[in-house]
Formats: C-alpha cells, structure tokens, sequence
C-alpha cells in the first residue's frame, strides 16, 4: 500500500499575494482545513507549511509559508499534492482509498477471473472500475449488487456482473 495519498493539484495561481489554486482529489475538500502541512511534488519533493485555506467554487485556495508573491506561486503549478496515509480522514465501513484498488485481482462469484482493475472513472453518480484482461475490457459499476467484497489482504475484488457488462 501506498504511505503518501494524493488529495490534489495545483493547476493555477490565485492572485498576485501567492495563493495557489488547487484541484482536490478527495471526497471531502474541507480536509484541507484539518492540514497544518502537505507534500508539494514537482520536479522535487517538499513540505510546506500551510498559512491559510479558503474555498472557492470547486476549488481550493492555498497560501504557503514563504510564497508570498504570484511568481513564487507559479513555479508550485501543476504539483501533486499529499499526504501522508496516518494523516488521512478515516474510512468508513466498505470504504477504500483508490489508490489502493488499482492493480485488484476482479473475480466472479463462480470464480471466473475478470483481469485486473486499471482505473477508475469518477462520474456523477458512482464511480466505475475498468477491469482488463488481454482479451477485453469490461466496465463495472462500483455499486453493492455488483461489488461483494473486497479484500485488500489478498488483493482480490468479488464481482457479480450484472446482465449487459460483458457484452
């Protein structure tokens, strides 16, 4: 397992004060307000200290210790942002950080190995795994009628395909 999660990426500044603008990756983007510090990853990697955290649309705006004006903010564009995995919110039952689905083992009920899950699409509604083999792939609804279980121990996803996804 992954110790560091991503939870966004700079895409812009904001401002002429040093603030970065920040895509998050996470289900709750007000996390960001619990963090004192984050990894910032580019070309190198580096911690900064958080100064102050706002919202704006879908966005969230960060100012760094030390980055205090538009220039030195530009050279953070298109950094990853993270975290170490002890400093993430705790899940809730049947909850999983996706970085640690990909690579799964999806099995059907019957036994049947589907492949591997590749990626994950994010949608309005639920998010689907692609699932690929050498022969095909298959997009399965990350729903409780198709996902059984999942055990990240054994590193296997049990799969009940509905009637239509292998098609």
């Amino acid at each position: 397992m992954e110790q560091m999660l991503t939870i966004g990426r700079i895409v812009n500044t904001h401002g002429v004060k040093g603030e970065v603008r920040v895509l998050p990756s996470t289900d709750d983007i007000k996390r960001f307000g619990k963090l004192k510090e984050i990894v910032v990853q580019n070309r190198t990697e580096s911690i900064k200290e958080i100064e102050t955290v706002r919202y704006h649309k879908n966005f969230v705006l960060l100012k760094f210790k030390g980055i205090d004006n538009m220039d030195d903010a530009e050279l953070l564009k298109n950094s990853t942002l993270k975290i170490n995995r002890k400093d993430a919110l705790p899940l809730g039952q049947d909850e999983y950080y996706q970085c640690d689905l990909y690579g799964l083992k999806v099995v059907t009920e019957e036994g049947r190995d589907l492949g591997k899950l590749v990626d994950i699409l994010v949608t309005g509604s639920n998010d689907v795994y692609v699932v690929r083999n050498t022969e095909k792939e298959i997009l399965i609804p990350a729903i409780k009628q198709c996902i059984l279980k999942i055990d990240l121990e054994k590193g296997e996803m049990l799969v009940q395909l509905l009637e239509g996804l292998e098609d």
